[in-house]
């Protein structure tokens, strides 16, 4: 396993290099037409990319084949959520302001325009949802997570989470992500890099703040409810939220 994902790493790089080869404005589209590649000077094995499918495998390896996630909690499902937000991340893995080496590694050298594909590319894939990883938790700390997601606590300052991800947990435009999915590994080690300054979003960062008012209890309470939650009858997120959100948000800014 470990040297099928050092190939793809390997693969995803070379194709990197293509792309800052040709300058870091083409995108992925452009540096797979006929003859692109020997006018960027690229290897030859990158002749063989023709569609966005071939060209995201090095995501696919730890994500799945359309980006719903896999069973190892380190390795979330990115299948649907916002474009937006999918941009924001790859830029952040890119620019060093979000670590975890084998994604600063990948994308280290893409332009925003290559980035934007892969985002919009993984947004428009509705794959099924992977079975639930149900945690055992006690009635006390489910009722406590259904609490928190529902309709927060206002003794602590913490708002619903529904509130930002929408009555559904898709997710909403165009830059806050869906948390049904989600192994609750994944969700509490989120939560914990955003409490210790590990994680960070766009200033203003609403994330940190909500992060900062949680306890150990209320982050596992959380991930051990939306364990329980089955997959939504429709998984798109939803549109923008007119209404003033509970936090001012950073992370509804995308960049251009």
């Amino acid at each position: 396993m470990k040297s099928r994902v050092i190939g793809r790493w390997a693969a995803w790089r070379s194709i990197a290099a293509a792309v800052a080869i040709a300058g870091g404005s083409a995108s992925i589209s452009a540096l797979a037409q006929p003859g692109a590649q020997q006018q960027s000077g690229a290897i030859p094995s990158f002749r063989e990319v023709d569609s966005i499918e071939a060209r995201v495998q090095g995501c696919v390896t730890c994500h799945g084949q359309s980006g719903q996630g896999t069973d190892n909690g380190y390795f979330p499902r990115i299948a649907g959520k916002p474009a937006g937000y999918l941009y924001n991340q790859l830029v952040a893995f890119r620019d060093g302001t979000r670590h975890y080496a084998p994604m600063n590694y990948l994308v280290a050298y893409l332009p925003d325009a290559y980035l934007k594909e892969i985002a919009q590319h993984f947004a428009g894939q509705r794959p099924p949802f992977a079975p639930s990883e149900a945690i055992k938790a006690d009635p006390q700390t489910l009722s406590r997570g259904a609490a928190l997601v529902a309709a927060g606590d206002s003794s602590k300052g913490i708002p619903a989470c529904v509130a930002c991800h929408g009555g559904a947990l898709t997710g909403m435009e165009p830059g806050i992500p869906g948390l049904v999915g989600l192994r609750p590994t994944y969700v509490v080690a989120q939560l914990t890099r955003w409490r210790v300054g590990e994680r960070h979003a766009a200033e203003p960062d609403c994330m940190k703040r909500v992060a900062t008012r949680l306890s150990d209890a209320d982050m596992n309470a959380v991930a051990a409810w939306l364990s329980q939650q089955g997959a939504p009858k429709d998984p798109a997120p939803e549109a923008a939220n007119l209404v003033r959100m509970p936090l001012a948000c950073g992370s509804q800014q995308v960049r251009p």
